[in-house]
């Protein structure tokens, strides 16, 4: 049976350019590698295409699915660019801010800031949002890659509450730094999150809270799998997690904040990309009708049973 060693993984919903944007970024980062192409059949959104790979060590899944959803910047990466780690740090930073730019958009200037030598932010030509930073070798050490959440709109203020929350769901979890916005901050009211990482199950995640105005918010285009052993985990994860019953579909759910999940089988890997194409449609089939994943379902639909 597959593992993943890999408990949480960022999952990137593309309307058709889920491979040629896992091809755009191995090609951008250091250790990069597309693992698997997987082709599933009348979905909703007919022919999807499903791309794992990894970028600097952190897994991803990729699918083209259709236009259902498109990146913002509430959910994006912060990469890590740390001299410590890396002997060329400032000139891969350069680098990758370079090819990241090509069709994209720069949100925030690359250049000098209080907190950091190098940083800035970028929307990629894909929608997808980075946050590259040149990290002071000082710190507590940090992956390179880390999925960044802010909470805007009426989800401002937030951040420490679902920070606390998410603590708590997961078992192997730890706070990290928080830094509050000061007195005089305005529109960000003093004593919200101004930054903040935490790590559940290996992952390590950072948070905000922006007052400003932003017109957008949390979707699915971008979500975490969460991949479970058991159907006890799936039933856990499920019940502590979902909280809007219109979003469950296929093992997706949507948590009181408005981020998205999805409670995955670990086999769900090899139930996909392994089988014969008569396997492959018999859990395609399977799976489009549940909500949350039935494991055991999956498994006789996967024997022919």
């Amino acid at each position: 049976m597959l593992k993943t060693n890999q408990k949480i993984v960022p999952h990137l919903w593309y309307e058709k350019e889920a491979k040629q944007a896992a091809e755009f970024y191995a090609s951008i980062f250091p250790d990069s590698k597309i693992t698997d192409v997987t082709t599933i059949h009348d979905t909703p959104s007919g022919d999807s295409y499903i791309v794992s790979f990894e970028l600097w060590g952190q897994k991803f899944m990729a699918i083209s699915a259709g236009p259902l959803y498109k990146f913002n910047p509430s959910a994006s990466f912060i990469v890590n660019f740390d001299p410590s780690r890396e002997k060329d740090a400032e000139e891969k930073i350069n680098e990758v801010w370079n090819k990241l730019s090509e069709g994209g958009t720069a949100l925030m200037p690359f250049d000098k800031y209080p907190f950091s030598e190098k940083y800035g932010w970028i929307q990629d030509k894909y929608g997808l949002s980075w946050q590259l930073i040149l990290t002071n070798p000082e710190g507590e050490e940090r992956p390179t890659i880390m999925p960044s959440l802010m909470f805007v709109g009426n989800k401002c203020g937030n951040a420490e509450e679902a920070i606390n929350f998410y603590l708590s769901v997961f078992e192997n979890a730890k706070q990290g730094l928080i830094a509050r916005y000061p007195e005089g901050m305005e529109p960000d009211k003093e004593g919200t999150i101004m930054f903040s990482d935490f790590m559940l199950e290996n992952q390590w995640f950072t948070a905000m809270d922006s007052a400003h105005e932003h017109k957008f918010g949390f979707n699915e285009a971008l979500s975490f799998m969460v991949y479970c052993d058991t159907q006890e985990e799936i039933d856990y994860y499920w019940e502590k997690l979902s909280a809007v019953p219109e979003a469950e579909q296929c093992g997706w759910l949507k948590d009181k904040y408005g981020v998205s999940w999805q409670v995955v089988p670990s086999e769900m890997d090899e139930l996909l990309s392994k089988g014969t194409p008569e396997q492959l449609e018999r859990v395609t089939k399977a799976f489009l009708t549940m909500k949350k994943f039935d494991l055991g379902e999956l498994q006789r639909a996967y024997e022919g049973k």
